[in-house]
């Protein structure tokens, strides 16, 4: 097999070799803290541990920590870098978010043994190429370029060995790092959402699964001239290998000195599909990570990338979410508090002025979508002011209660069209399109 002079980075393997990593992870900043509040000590200061535990020296030995081991350790990460600003104080959000672009590709003999055990010795044979240096790594696996003997070219990704089996005791030893004192609110039940993102973890490390989705999705895109899809190149596929038809294309952020015109002919086709996939496919692909959109500038079409992160959308909730965007709509304080509720933005146990700061965040980022004039996404301070907001309700140590994870996720594609929108500078209209979906049933 061809060698690569960068050679990348082992992925650990085994519970024991990734917890040894977790321990050596907690004890680091075990160390940091105690060093540093010695000197406060010394310093005549009472030591504030939180701050103690978000130091830069820390961040550090967590993020460079994190993204060695990859797997469901760093996609958790990345998955809670993108919430709401309900669960994370700001600090520790900007430590994880620091994850979402670092991820290192394992090295030729490590990928070698996978595709051995995937596609049995001798697969090089099986193609005319194959580029062993990926061009693309994420938490879970990284992508290659091939092309078979007739001439397809094709995007193999592979998974990192050891992801499946490690799932679990990742989420959890990560959790122990989220309980230590002062990251979240104390009395905050964060189970419900570990839970939820194991289920998801063990979902997206399903690479059939994923091949499924693709086909699904390709399905009822089909007809579009707006999206293209990778087509499935199934005999290559397996559960830990995805093979499709390679779809060149630009970053999305390659149409930032496009014409106005055409930023916002993109944008509100991403925001058109984040509705239809709420309120008409039933399933929507849940991470928000601009790199699962691309471009292709010969045909203007958006490529999507990504399906392992799909999520069916329940009758229930999809109703729910259509009565909350007519109450955002209409701007009744009572039916949406009532709407709110339904969803689970907040519980009967949530004091009045929490429930009071939540419906004021929620009324705050639904402002565009009540105007009849295009909303100018470049020139707003929306996302700053929701983050300020955020971090308000999120520095509310006595605020416990976490929405239902289904909620979370979906809010955090929500909130990743937002940013989409305002990286590209768009302006939209968005009042007629949430009123074409959510005024009456749409078929």
């Amino acid at each position: 097999m061809p060698n690569d002079k960068n050679s990348g980075t082992s992925v650990p393997t085994g519970r024991a070799a990734r917890l040894f990593r977790f321990s050596g992870i907690a004890s680091g900043i075990a160390g940091n803290v105690a060093a540093g509040g010695l000197r406060a000590l010394a310093g005549g200061k009472r030591p504030d541990l939180a701050q103690l535990l978000l130091t830069p020296a820390n961040t550090l030995r967590l993020t460079d920590g994190l993204s060695h081991l990859r797997g469901a350790a760093l996609k958790l990460g990345q998955m809670l870098s993108m919430d709401t600003g309900l669960v994370l104080p700001d600090e520790l959000t900007a430590i994880l978010a620091r994850m979402r672009d670092d991820a290192r590709h394992m090295p030729p003999k490590q990928l070698q043994t996978v595709l051995n055990t995937q596609w049995g010795t001798g697969w090089y044979s099986r193609f005319a190429r194959f580029d062993v240096r990926p061009f693309a790594a994420a938490s879970i696996g990284q992508v290659h370029q091939a092309v078979t003997h007739d001439g397809q070219r094709l995007a193999i990704k592979v998974q990192y060995p050891g992801v499946r089996a490690s799932i679990d005791s990742d989420v959890d030893n990560v959790a122990t790092l989220l309980r230590l004192p002062g990251l979240v609110p104390r009395g905050m039940d964060i189970a419900p959402l570990l839970a939820e993102a194991k289920r998801q973890l063990h979902a997206e490390a399903d690479y059939l699964a994923e091949a499924r989705h693709l086909a699904h999705f390709g399905a009822l895109l089909n007809d579009s001239d707006v999206f293209v899809l990778p087509a499935l190149h199934p005999e290559l596929c397996t559960p830990q290998v995805l093979a499709m038809t390679y779809v060149a294309s630009a970053p999305l952020d390659s149409l930032i000195d496009a014409p106005q015109v055409e930023r916002d002919r993109v944008a509100t086709a991403l925001i058109d599909l984040v509705l239809r996939e709420l309120f008409v496919f039933g399933a929507m692909q849940t991470d928000p990570n601009l790199a699962n959109y691309r471009y292709d500038p010969k045909t203007g079409r958006i490529v999507l990338l990504d399906f392992g992160a799909v999520q069916p959308v329940a009758p229930e909730l999809a109703a729910d979410f259509r009565a909350l965007a007519r109450a955002a709509l209409d701007g009744g304080a009572q039916e949406t508090r009532n709407a709110m509720a339904r969803i689970g933005y907040f519980g009967p146990a949530t004091a009045p002025h929490h429930q009071e700061l939540i419906q004021s965040m929620f009324t705050t980022a639904t402002g565009p979508l009540r105007q009849d004039t295009p909303f100018d996404f470049g020139n707003s301070r929306l996302l700053e002011n929701l983050r300020d907001m955020g971090l308000a309700i999120g520095n509310d140590r006595e605020l416990a209660h976490v929405p239902p994870a289904a909620t979370l996720f979906l809010h955090r594609k929500i909130g990743g069209m937002y940013l989409m929108a305002s990286k590209l500078q768009a302006k939209i209209a968005l009042r007629p399109m949430i009123e074409a979906y959510c005024r009456k049933t749409v078929a």
